[in-house]
C-alpha cells in the first residue's frame, strides 16, 4: 500500500498501475472526489486510455470526466449540463438505467479500479463512506478492485454509516476541502402552493421520500411542523434539519446528504440517522414493506394520458432517471403508500404549458401505469384506477387555466384517431 500525500501524487501512482486503457469509477454526490478531479486537471495525459463510470448528479456534480482527455470516455445514468460537450463529442454514453439497476449493474460491470472520498481514520483504523455511501459499497464488495481513498477531513463520520478498513485500500491521498453542495434556492410563489397540495396529502405515520430540487425543498419545508413522520430516501437535503428539530423521535434512513457543511456538521453527530447503500435505500422490496411510504418528486413534463418527462427539454437530454420509477413502484406497492409527482403547470413565463398533450417519444420517463398522483399549484389529479376520459380530465383541469382549452382540444382530436 503505498502512502502518498497528495491527490495528485497518488493518481500518478495509482494510474501507473491501471491498464493503458483502463475503467475507472470515481464516487458522485457529496462523495464526488474533487481533489482528484483538479489533479487530473493538473496531470490531463493521465485521463488518456481511461473510460469514467459513476452516477454524477445535475445540479451539484459538474466535473465533465470524460472532457480531461481527448483521449478519454465516461459513462454515467445522468446527462448533468457540465457534461454536454462531451456527450455531444461522443464521448460520455448515457445509460438508461433506474438507482437500484444501477447499483446492480456496478456490481458486475467490468471496472479496472474506483476512487472513494472518505474520511480520517478513526482509531480502530476503519475509514467511513460519510454522507455519501451509496454507491460505494458496491465497489468495496470487489475483493479484487484496487481502490484509491481520497481521504477529506471535511467528510463526517456519521455514527451509522458505512465504514471500511484503511487497509482495503491500494492507495491513499489526502487533502481538507469542502464537499460538494447544494444550497437551497429561493422559491417562486407557485411552491407553496404545490407544498400545500402535497402535505394535504402526505398520511399520519408516513414514511417519506424525496429527491433534491424545489419541489421537495418546498414539500418538507410544509412538513416541518408535523410529528410521527419517518423518512426513507435517497437523498436529505438542508430542509430536513427542520423536520428533525421538530420531531425529536424522527428516525432518518438515507443514502446522501446533499446541502450545505450546517447539514453536513448536524448529520456527523445525529444519532437519528442511518446511511444505507443504493441496494437497501432504492430496493423496490424494501419500499413495499414500510408502511404508508410516500415518495414525492419532481419531473419536467406530464402527458394527457398520465407519462411523465424527467430527461428532456425540447428534445436535448438534460438528466436521468435516477431513483424516480423506484420510488414510485415501491410507494404504489406500500400499504397506504402513495406516489406524488409534482410540477409547476408553466415554463417561460406562462407560454409553455408543462402539462402536454402528448410526451415527444423520446422523453418518457415514467409510464401511465406508474403515475399515482400529480400535482401542480392547481391542484391534484388523482389517476390510479382512471380510465384514459377520466384521467386526460383530471390532468387539464390542473394545468394553468390559459392551456386548459388547447389541452381539452388536442385530447379531443387524439381521442378520435385512438
Amino acid at each position: 500500500m503505498a502512502g502518498e500525500v497528495t491527490p495528485l501524487a497518488a493518481l500518478g501512482s495509482f494510474r501507473a498501475s491501471l491498464p493503458a486503457r483502463a475503467r475507472l469509477y470515481v464516487g458522485g454526490c457529496s462523495g464526488e472526489p474533487l481533489g482528484i478531479a483538479e489533479a487530473f486537471r493538473h496531470a490531463p495525459d493521465v485521463a488518456a486510455g481511461l473510460t469514467f463510470v459513476g452516477q454524477w448528479v445535475p445540479g451539484l456534480n459538474a466535473t465533465d470526466w470524460a472532457s480531461l482527455n481527448p483521449g478519454a470516455e465516461a459513462e454515467t445514468t445522468f446527462l448533468a449540463p457540465p457534461l454536454r460537450p462531451s456527450f455531444e463529442a461522443g464521448r460520455t454514453r448515457i445509460l438508461p438505467m433506474t438507482y437500484f439497476q444501477s447499483w446492480d449493474w456496478l456490481c458486475h460491470t467490468p471496472l479496472d479500479g474506483a476512487v472513494l472520498l472518505v474520511s480520517p481514520p478513526d482509531t480502530e483504523g476503519n475509514v467511513s463512506l460519510g454522507v455519501s455511501p451509496d454507491f460505494g459499497p458496491a465497489l468495496l464488495a470487489r475483493t479484487d478492485l484496487p481502490i484509491l481513498a481520497l481521504i477529506n477531513p471535511e467528510m463526517p463520520a456519521p455514527r451509522h454509516s458505512v465504514k471500511a478498513p484503511l487497509s482495503r485500500f491500494a492507495w491513499i491521498a489526502e487533502e481538507s476541502r469542502p464537499l460538494a453542495s447544494a444550497p437551497p434556492a429561493p422559491l417562486a410563489p407557485a411552491f407553496n402552493d404545490i407544498a400545500r397540495h402535497i402535505a394535504a396529502l402526505v398520511p399520519d405515520g408516513a414514511a417519506l421520500q424525496f429527491g433534491i430540487g424545489n419541489v421537495q425543498q418546498a414539500a418538507l419545508t410544509a412538513l416541518a411542523g408535523r410529528k410521527g413522520l419517518s423518512v426513507w430516501s435517497g437523498i436529505v437535503s438542508d430542509p430536513v434539519l427542520g423536520m428533525l428539530d421538530a420531531d425529536p423521535a424522527m428516525p432518518i434512513t438515507t443514502g446522501v446528504a446533499v446541502g450545505t457543511d450546517a447539514l453536513y456538521r448536524r448529520l456527523a453527530d445525529e444519532p437519528r440517522v442511518r446511511f444505507l447503500p443504493v441496494c437497501e435505500t432504492h430496493n423496490i422490496a424494501r419500499l413495499a414493506a414500510l408502511r404508508r411510504f410516500t415518495a414525492i418528486n419532481s419531473v419536467l413534463e406530464v402527458d394527457l394520458f398520465g407519462q411523465a418527462n424527467a430527461e428532456f427539454i425540447r428534445g436535448r437530454q438534460v438528466s436521468g432517471t435516477g431513483g424516480l420509477t423506484d420510488f414510485l413502484r415501491g410507494a404504489r406497492a406500500s400499504p397506504g403508500g402513495i406516489g406524488i409527482t409534482a410540477l409547476v403547470s408553466t415554463a417561460a413565463g406562462g407560454a409553455i404549458s408543462r402539462i402536454v398533450p402528448r410526451l415527444a417519444p423520446e422523453a418518457t420517463s415514467v409510464t401511465r401505469a406508474d403515475m399515482d398522483v400529480v400535482i401542480t399549484e392547481h391542484g391534484r389529479a388523482h389517476l390510479r384506477g382512471l380510465d384514459l376520459d377520466a384521467r386526460a380530465s383530471s390532468l387539464i383541469a390542473i394545468a394553468d387555466p390559459a392551456h386548459r382549452d388547447s389541452l381539452s382540444a388536442a385530447w379531443d382530436d387524439m381521442r378520435r384517431k385512438m
